[in-house]
């Protein structure tokens, strides 16, 4: 996951919290195959999507990442596929490689970790510096939906047998996550148009925008931003 170090308690329970996600596996392998490496991933967590790109592209994957315990995972999960990740103790805002790369990716809206346009920002200077001319950086993000919002905000559900709450905070448009032990983390959405923003921003393109891991556009329907970004 991100920076934040509050994800140490989310590593014991974050195969059951993340196993639903599975879509978004092909879709970066794919890209994954399509690149020389090494692929970097931000926020790599127990390595659900660094695992199966070692596994079926042979590339070499470093995983960046700021909890120890998620790293742990990664390393456990590797292991156990018979496969080497190159994981590494750190904030994806601090993001310095000593080689350039052609892909970076961020996976399961990892980037709404970052709480302030300004880290947001920062993260996309620092992988524009990190790619080599023609490099991308993907990326998916969950679409707001005040439907959706209101449903779930503020009651105990589980996803994968783990009980968890969702608090919305829509002055902050912060989202507060909170397991039954306590323990939280929290989201900060973005909208679309803010994604564009921080690309040109940082001397990126936009390839593409899908509205799922199925590539189909991304539409005023669409509950999920898939980004590719590339340098030019």
């Amino acid at each position: 996951m991100a920076h934040v170090s509050g994800y140490d308690a989310f590593a014991s329970v974050y195969d059951e919290w993340s196993g639903h996600m599975t879509e978004d596996v092909d879709f970066y392998v794919s890209l994954a195959s399509d690149a020389k490496g090494p692929v970097v991933e931000l926020a790599v967590g127990n390595g659900r999507v660094a695992v199966p790109i070692a596994e079926r592209t042979g590339k070499r994957v470093i995983g960046i990442d700021g909890s120890r315990a998620m790293l742990a995972g990664a390393s456990e999960r590797a292991t156990a596929a018979g496969v080497t990740l190159d994981l590494r103790h750190g904030d994806m805002r601090e993001l310095a490689l000593d080689e350039t790369t052609d892909l970076v990716i961020c996976p399961f809206r990892s980037l709404l970790h970052l709480p302030s346009r300004a880290d947001r920002l920062r993260v996309f200077q620092r992988v524009a510096d990190a790619l080599a001319p023609g490099g991308r950086f993907a990326w998916n993000a969950f679409v707001f939906d005040p439907a959706i919002a209101e449903e779930i905000g503020g009651a105990w559900r589980e996803q994968g047998g783990v009980r968890h709450r969702v608090d919305y905070d829509f002055v902050e448009r912060r989202i507060d996550l909170t397991l039954a032990d306590g323990a939280s983390v929290q989201l900060w959405w973005v909208d679309p148009h803010e994604w564009d923003e921080l690309t040109a921003e940082a001397g990126l393109e936009v390839e593409a925008r899908y509205g799922w891991f199925d590539r189909r556009p991304l539409d005023e329907t669409s509950r999920e931003a898939v980004y590719v970004a590339r340098r030019p």
